[in-house]
């Protein structure tokens, strides 16, 4: 069996595996082993925190341990390599300044990105590795050449919406072994292998704010301004764009008959709009930083129009719209319209279940 398409033996294939410490990338390790592939593990060290040891967050001192017992228990080479530095400049300080432009970021898809994707996979073709595996719930399909990407069979656990950002180059020297089954046979596996990391608890929190609260770890100075409504009546008055994001409905400090929500934070002004759940409705938005893994298209047109779906939260379903280029800005319209278009986040694009690509939405635009 050849799980990773190489046309050598398991044998003769040297495979990198992004250990975190977590069931999915120890069963990713164990799998390979078990078919006879030449298994190195690797883990970064991304932060220092001392809520480390906490459970739920990821990347942690108490991760490490743990990514180095199951080495161990597989009997393969472990590495622990410091990028703190490198963390803190692509992807903290990102996360912190995004906020304070009245961005809601994404921190997992940039440290995909960056530390993830660019820096350990450079290095892991500095040991000639053939590839790298992760145990991200994403399928690849075809050679080593122009490899497409898939949505997980497991929708319910699948990692498109945060890995949009990654190349061609990237995806072909990438593979990911649990693209096709469920995360409760993940468990199974680690507990047959014997992986003492069988039943640990998806890490659910920013990996770098273990307690959650992520407007006490911003800490920016108080920039208090006007909350107005979409007639520009002032009713209220904030602390700081940074604790508000769209959508948002609690912590408002606002009475209200109904129900009001964040509708847009305009960072020049300082201002946050509210409105009633209906404004959050919008039809379309402009996107930056595209990204495509589309090696069948021409994406040199100044002008296209390519009707496919998109998705703009990780847990929604994507919905069916149209994807416009003209003279070299991009936009997305939807069929119907969609709630809570925010900046910051992502907009993945798929057609059915293969993954094209996205973008950062800039604004809503209608």
């Amino acid at each position: 069996m050849n799980t990773l398409g190489f046309k050598k033996e398991p044998s003769n294939t040297t495979v990198v595996v992004a250990m975190s410490g977590g069931v999915d990338s120890s069963v990713t390790a164990g799998l390979l082993k078990q078919e006879g592939y030449n298994v190195i593990g690797i883990t970064l060290q991304l932060y220092s925190s001392n809520s480390s040891a906490k459970k739920g967050s990821c990347c942690s001192g108490l991760d490490i341990y743990d990514a180095r017992r199951v080495a161990q228990k597989l009997d393969i080479p472990h590495y622990v390599f410091n990028y703190e530095k490198t963390f803190k400049t692509d992807v903290i300080d990102y996360f912190i300044n995004s906020y304070q432009n009245g961005e809601t970021p994404i921190p997992c898809v940039k440290c995909n990105e960056t530390v993830k994707f660019r820096d350990l996979m450079n290095f892991a073709k500095k040991l000639d590795a053939d590839c790298m595996a992760t145990g991200h719930y994403i399928r690849r399909k075809g050679d080593t050449k122009n490899a497409h990407m898939y949505r997980a069979e497991d929708k319910s656990k699948d990692q498109s919406y945060f890995l949009f950002s990654t190349t061609q180059e990237q995806l072909d020297y990438l593979r990911f072994p649990l693209g096709e089954i469920s995360k409760e046979k993940t468990r199974k596996i680690a507990e047959n292998i014997g992986l003492n990391v069988y039943n640990k608890k998806d890490s659910q929190d920013i990996c770098f704010i273990p307690d959650g609260d992520y407007k006490k770890f911003i800490k920016s100075q108080k920039n208090k301004g006007e909350i107005i409504d979409l007639n520009g009546n002032v009713i209220a008055h904030h602390e700081g764009i940074q604790n508000f994001t769209v959508g948002q409905r609690k912590g408002l400090g606002i009475s209200s008959e109904n129900p009001l929500y964040v509708i847009d934070i305009l960072k020049d002004n300082n201002q946050i709009i509210v409105g009633n759940k209906k404004d959050l409705l919008g039809k379309s938005l402009s996107l930056d930083n595209l990204n495509f893994i589309m090696p069948d298209f021409d994406l040199n047109k100044s002008s296209m129009k390519i009707q496919c779906s998109a998705k703009i939260r990780s847990l929604s379903e994507p919905q069916r719209g149209i994807l416009y280029k003209n003279s070299g800005d991009f936009s997305f319209e939807f069929d119907e319209p969609a709630e809570s278009i925010t900046r910051g986040q992502a907009c993945v694009l798929y057609d059915q279940d293969r993954v094209l690509g996205g973008g950062i939405i800039k604004q809503k635009l209608n």
